[in-house]
């Protein structure tokens, strides 16, 4: 009982001081997650006027929680179909940016004699701007309507989703303690099949059981659910390889897409916001004054590097990817902070056990002073352009209004273009679907089925039925996976009539799917029956085209794919109604 009231009594000097922390900071204006730090600093070991926690390690453990539930959220603002449709201008400066900003950290971390992975994720924090204080700080400017606003939260949300990515192979890269090339591309290779997997397979389910269960369903029942579904991720995630941020920021993004999404959003805020809370009071918790003395001349160099050098870099990648020179200074200024993400790197790297224990303060201090700096550098950035505007020399002022290297021409993807931009993605989401359906099939299925029926029939029969079962079971999938979609059945017939050169290429396109569905076919022959290669080869052709010309399968892979695409538009379909 000791240690559970120890417990309470050290969230209770939390939040109690982070409630009045934060109080004060409102009053002057200034970003909550600031207090939250700075309440965790005051509680936390190493400033003693007044109590301390007593058990940090069970704090630490609420944090992580409170990292699963930011990164959740973060999930639930977040759209797969925002991603597919942002604009190339984003995507490249963002790419630009963080790209530069990883180098520009590791060239700063070996300058200040860091090791080599202490570089690598350094880098990695650095590129990271803040979602959270950037967002308050364009409430707080009342600045949230400009032109510039918009394609800076398009670049923080490409920068989250990178940031994603990064900690996957930076876990990968600190376990091995290298960098492999090959290692890397398997990594990024798992990480797309099992992103498109579960997103897959989550639309395909989850808006039916709240399409189907919608009367039962309160908002308690919704929060339950919803939060259960996240850890679930989060363990499936685990299991896999991944990270807990990863798990919730999919789950997070898969409810997002659901006409519960908004509603799931609301109800599970104020659960976010308090373990959010704690995350960040664990932050400031280890941060030590000895350390900060000790290690100021790092912290003003990455201070430096972070306000002055981040903004030009962030400022240079909008103005390369085609923005005008205002709206490239304003985007560039607003980004020129690292936030919570790089908390969640730079614990990540003290967990793994690759990073120093005087870098953690090191970055909150950076983060601290840049979050403080951020609305004055957003204000600031209008003079700078008129100051810019006047030194600039006429002609070089109108080469950058003219200038564009993407997303201000009217020209539209040729045939090609388009029907490999949607076969591909279409053959890999069917392809993945296939190989996961059979892999589970080999792993549980068929040992469950021959240890039920062992003994009643032949181990030939069981096989049979194994067989027939997933054949039928996989069979619309397939059918998916060799066919063509509707929407480009007409740029097939426009492409088969412009020329014979055309004709060979649709028709390889063709028969390559059509092999792939084979591989499958012949996968599970091999596994069922002992016959000769010859004649599992005939047996797959044969089930092959029987599944493609099949009009009972045909049936099944229209009712999947009407009941999947009703589930991806239910949100704009439902907003269009009201």
């Amino acid at each position: 009982m000791g240690e559970n009231m120890n417990l309470v009594e050290d969230l209770a000097l939390i939040l109690i001081s982070a409630g009045v922390i934060t109080i004060i900071f409102k009053l002057l204006k200034q970003p909550l997650v600031l207090g939250y730090i700075v309440a965790g600093f005051i509680v936390g070991p190493h400033f003693g006027l007044f109590p301390t926690v007593f058990d940090t390690t069970s704090i630490e453990e609420w944090s992580e929680i409170g990292i699963i539930f930011l990164m959740f959220a973060l999930g639930l603002e977040f759209s797969f179909k925002k991603l597919l449709k942002m604009g190339s201008t984003a995507i490249i400066a963002a790419a630009t940016e963080i790209v530069l900003m990883i180098g520009i950290g590791a060239l700063s971390g070996y300058l200040m004699h860091w090791s080599l992975m202490e570089c690598i994720f350094l880098g990695g924090m650095l590129a990271m701007s803040s979602t959270t204080i950037i967002i308050k700080a364009f409430e707080d400017l009342k600045l949230k309507r400009e032109p510039f606003a918009d394609l800076t939260m398009v670049i923080l949300i490409i920068q989250d989703i990178v940031a994603i990515v990064m900690m996957v192979l930076l876990s990968t890269a600190a376990a091995s303690q290298q960098f492999h090339g090959k290692e890397m591309l398997t990594v990024i290779a798992k990480l797309l099949f099992f992103l498109i997997l579960w997103f897959v397979v989550g639309i395909a389910i989850i808006p039916t059981f709240f399409r189907k269960a919608k009367k039962y369903i309160n908002d308690e029942t919704l929060l339950i659910i919803s939060i259960g579904l996240c850890f679930g991720m989060v363990v499936f995630a685990n299991y896999v390889g991944f990270s807990s941020a990863l798990g919730a920021f999919v789950m997070g993004s898969i409810l997002c897409e659901t006409i519960e999404g908004e509603h799931i959003e609301k109800i599970t805020k104020g659960t976010k916001d308090l373990f959010g809370a704690i995350f960040f009071v664990s932050v400031g918790m280890m941060v030590d004054p000895a350390i900060l003395i000790n290690y100021w001349k790092p912290i003003l160099f990455l201070t430096f590097i972070t306000l002055v050098i981040k903004g030009f870099i962030s400022s240079g990648s909008v103005l390369v990817a085609g923005e005008s020179l205002n709206v490239s200074v304003k985007t560039g200024f607003s980004l020129s902070q690292i936030g919570e993400f790089a908390f969640i790197i730079a614990s990540l790297g003290v967990s793994l056990g690759v990073l120093s224990n005087y870098i953690y303060p090191v970055i909150v201090a950076v983060s601290v002073i840049t979050t403080f700096t951020t609305p004055y550098c957003i204000r600031l950035a209008d003079p700078f352009t008129r100051l810019v505007e006047r030194v600039l020399p006429p002609q070089t002022k109108k080469a950058l209004d003219e200038y564009s290297l993407v997303g201000k021409t009217n020209r539209t993807p040729g045939a090609w273009g388009t029907i490999l931009k949607k076969s591909l993605l279409r053959t890999a989401i069917f392809g993945i679907l296939c190989f996961s359906i059979t892999f589970l099939a080999f792993q549980y299925f068929y040992p469950f089925m021959t240890k039920l029926l062992s003994g009643h029939m032949p181990e030939t029969l069981i096989n049979s039925i194994n067989a027939v079962i997933l054949l039928t079971f996989i069979s619309p999938f397939l059918y998916g996976l060799m066919s063509n979609n509707h929407s480009t059945q007409s740029l097939y017939a426009q492409l088969w009539k412009e020329g014979q050169l055309n004709r060979v290429g649709i028709v390889a396109w063709t028969v390559l799917r059509i092999i792939l569905a084979g591989f499958f076919v012949m996968a599970i022959l091999s596994k069922s029956f002992r016959f000769t290669k010859f004649v599992i080869f005939l047996m797959a052709i044969a089930i092959v085209f029987l599944f493609l010309f099949s009009r009972r399968t045909l049936r099944r892979f229209t009712k999947i794919e009407d009941n999947f695409m009703n589930n991806l538009n239910a949100k704009e379909m439902n907003a269009a109604q009201e």
